[in-house]
């Protein structure tokens, strides 16, 4: 009796994380709908575009979570240094002209012809598993070999350039080695001395650093490097409290840009006010608090450290994105997770979702 309770509770806890997935990828469709369709009429002549693209992502991503949910997490042990190296292959010609697709002055896609993927997104799913499965075990003097390897996937990013994916690649790394347990100390010397390297990055290149001005200074240049911030920052004001409704959004007429992918959370605000946005935050809130669960359920060492750099994935993604979006740190670029625009994006993050759900289901209790 005890265990069929602790069955059903368990079950009616997967069928809620499910749920709230669901719910925030259609919500994201509605307003990816909302905010593209005229720029997606002046680009396609379809208003749809944008809609139907990541509709079929929708259908993709749930057929990998469902997938994933019944696929042996334990499996994904020995086959994370197979998605390691083809993550690293793909960063590498991705790269090269003629094979990489270069839009915005990066260099960041391969177009497949009818829809485009970006490796960098597989390479969040790659670090988890593949420092999940490397870390498993306590073994001393990792740490060097740890920053070599985290040194090439840095690299390889930041040539493209993607700095936004490059931090939270950097920070998914270094908190699944803090929930290893391997050597905590260097972490003391190591963090400082990365926080230089990424100033120095950002301070080598005027488009970031440019950027960084923004943040500091959101009136510097108001139709030139502050005008990102400054539709946002117009976007969320014009929502107030209770928003202007469904569909009267004004920023989406092509003043703000990438309404449909980063900014997304601002069209939410503009249309459906504070609440609305408080509604967006407690859910994804809620959605965090089951994956927590599963991670310190998990009937495993390798699978409280995949289900703990999920969990870190999914909090980076929605606190990086959402604190650019009020300007509490510069923009980055990062989505917001089953809500922006952007197929690799939804795809990786359901395949994520589906591995948290089979640590769930092999796991005596939630």
């Amino acid at each position: 009796m005890i265990r069929h309770k602790k069955e059903t509770k368990k079950s009616s806890i997967l069928y809620k994380l499910f749920a709230l997935s669901i719910i925030l990828s259609f919500i994201g469709l509605i307003f990816i709908f909302e905010s593209s369709s005229v720029r997606s009429f002046s680009e396609y002549s379809n208003s749809f575009h944008y809609l139907k693209m990541q509709s079929i992502w929708l259908v993709l991503g749930i057929a990998a979570l469902i997938f994933f949910s019944f696929f042996d997490y334990h499996k994904l042990y020995y086959l994370a240094f197979s998605f390691m190296m083809m993550t690293i292959i793909l960063l590498i010609f991705v790269l090269i002209p003629g094979i990489g697709n270069k839009v915005g002055g990066a260099r960041r896609w391969f177009d497949l012809g009818f829809f485009n993927v970006q490796p960098t997104e597989l390479a969040k799913f790659s670090v988890i598993l593949y420092l999940s499965s490397w870390l498993v075990h306590r073994e001393r003097k990792r740490f060097f070999a740890f920053i070599a390897f985290i040194g090439i996937l840095m690299f390889l990013i930041v040539l493209q350039p993607d700095m936004g994916t490059a931090i939270i690649v950097f920070s998914l790394s270094v908190f699944i080695y803090f929930l290893a347990g391997i050597e905590l100390w260097y972490l003391a010397i190591f963090l400082p001395l990365s926080f230089f390297i990424f100033y120095f990055l950002i301070k080598l290149s005027p488009y970031r650093f440019n950027r960084l001005l923004a943040f500091f200074d959101p009136s510097r240049d108001p139709l030139g490097i502050t005008y990102h911030i400054n539709q946002i920052l117009i976007s969320l004001a014009n929502g107030g409290i209770l928003g202007r409704g469904l569909g009267a959004s004004r920023q989406k007429y092509l003043f703000l840009p990438e309404a449909h992918t980063d900014s997304i959370f601002a069209i939410v605000g503009e249309e459906f006010g504070f609440f609305g946005g408080l509604l967006i935050i407690l859910t994804f809130l809620v959605f965090f608090y089951y994956l927590f669960r599963i991670s310190q359920s998990a009937s495993d060492r390798f699978g409280r450290l995949l289900a703990g750099g999920i969990f870190v994935f999914f909090n980076l993604q929605v606190v990086i994105n959402l604190a650019a979006i009020v300007n509490l740190i510069p923009l980055t670029g990062i989505p917001l997770p089953f809500m922006s625009y952007g197929g690799s994006n939804l795809l990786i993050s359901f395949s994520l979702l589906g591995i948290a759900i089979n640590i769930a289901r092999q796991s005596r209790t939630i």
